[in-house]
């Protein structure tokens, strides 16, 4: 994940075929474009870093333990072991450790330097194609990617839960939040900047091909202000926000209970929410989307200490998920208690499944009474 974009919990992030009757997807083109990044070691080093990551499940895990002891666990993307390795030392009978890439024969060799090699078993292979020789007792992931649904991984949870997870089974994590608030940021004007300085080159080249080789290119010069406007002003962008640039209150778009969710279900999350800006005077330059993921085990079985893991703006902590932004082109004046209607909808790509489209809508009520004219905005997740 990190500056790819990618997710986290490793690298088996197999998806032969989508649950819930989604059209199937072609392996070798979703391994090339998105299984392989996860094989490599300085990527697994990269998500192993992330403190408030492993913090998150080292203390689900271990504050936890009446959960794994003796019991069976299923870890989807185990990428470097470290979550099936966790499990194991906090009691659990055997662990199932699937990795869809060669990352397996790294896990493989973790285990054994840890001698859990009895306990872990590490099964290369996609999840929705291994067979395992019993049910699970807890399902164990760190499936999230950007802005939680980006890289669609969830999909490969849903279907090791479906097939694999007792009926009294649990989720690690069990629920999970996508957050969306306005915000102030000098992004927007850099990211405008670079778009006219993109459009000022492309003019001058189109110049100088004009003079040195006599070809007229001004035709396509639309198709390339389209491309540049989708690469600049287009894509959300990922970054570490400090609080104090989130100027309105944050509101849930999505709240998913990984006990229940279907494929479904997210395919297509839409909502609309109401925030208020809480700043003076301020621009209105975008909105920042998060997620939190919780650890509260099942109603017949709770955890004794809930963990929560959140990607929030903060000043003491960021993760190598940090916020995805969508910038406003230009940024709006708003001020104290202005009210905003939001509408939110996202997408999968039509040329990749793991990747989202999002159109983001907004009515402006100002504080005085008056309304603004309401805009919409396309973003591309990629």
């Amino acid at each position: 994940m990190g500056s790819s974009g990618h997710g986290v919990a490793g690298s088996s992030r197999a998806t032969s075929s989508l649950s819930g009757g989604v059209a199937p997807v072609d392996k070798g083109v979703d391994y090339a474009n998105y299984f392989c990044t996860y094989a490599f070691l300085y990527h697994q080093k990269e998500m192993l870093s992330d403190r408030v990551r492993m913090d998150a499940y080292f203390n689900a895990v271990f504050e936890n333990k009446h959960h794994f002891q003796g019991k069976t666990v299923l870890d989807v993307g185990t990428g470097s072991g470290i979550l099936a390795i966790w499990s194991a030392q906090a009691g659990a009978r055997k662990v199932y450790a699937v990795e869809a890439t060669k990352m397996a024969e790294h896990a493989q060799e973790l285990v054994k330097a840890n001698k859990l090699q009895d306990v872990v078993e590490v099964i290369q292979g996609s999840v929705e194609d291994i067979v395992l020789p019993e049910k699970v007792d807890i399902i164990i992931s760190e499936w999230m990617g950007y802005f939680l649904l980006r890289e669609s991984m969830f999909d490969s949870v849903i279907c090791a839960r479906d097939r694999w997870l007792k009926p009294d089974g649990i989720m690690y994590p069990s629920h999970a939040r996508m957050w969306l608030a306005p915000i102030r940021t000098k992004l927007a004007d850099q990211k405008m900047n670079d778009f006219d300085g993109a459009l000022d080159d492309w003019y001058n080249f189109v110049d100088e091909i004009k003079a040195h080789y006599g070809v007229d290119m001004n035709v396509l010069t639309k198709p390339y202000s389209d491309e540049q406007k989708r690469y600049y002003l287009q894509t959300s962008l990922w970054c570490n926000l400090n609080p104090n640039q989130v100027i309105g209150r944050p509101a849930i778009l999505k709240e998913i209970d990984c006990l229940t969710a279907t494929v479904q279900d997210i395919l297509n999350v839409q909502a609309t929410v109401s925030s208020s800006i809480t700043s003076e005077s301020t621009k209105f330059c975008g909105y920042a989307g998060w997620f939190d993921v919780h650890f509260r085990g099942n109603t017949e079985n709770p955890a004794q200490k809930e963990i929560e893991l959140t990607t929030e703006p903060s000043e003491e902590y960021c993760t190598h998920w940090g916020q995805t932004t969508f910038l406003l082109n230009p940024p709006l004046s708003v001020g104290a208690e202005d009210d905003l209607i939001i509408h939110f909808s996202m997408v999968r790509s039509k040329e990749n499944h793991r990747l989202m489209e999002v159109d983001l809508g907004c009515e402006i009520r100002q504080s005085s009474g008056n309304l603004l004219q309401p805009f919409t905005n396309k973003f591309h997740i990629e």
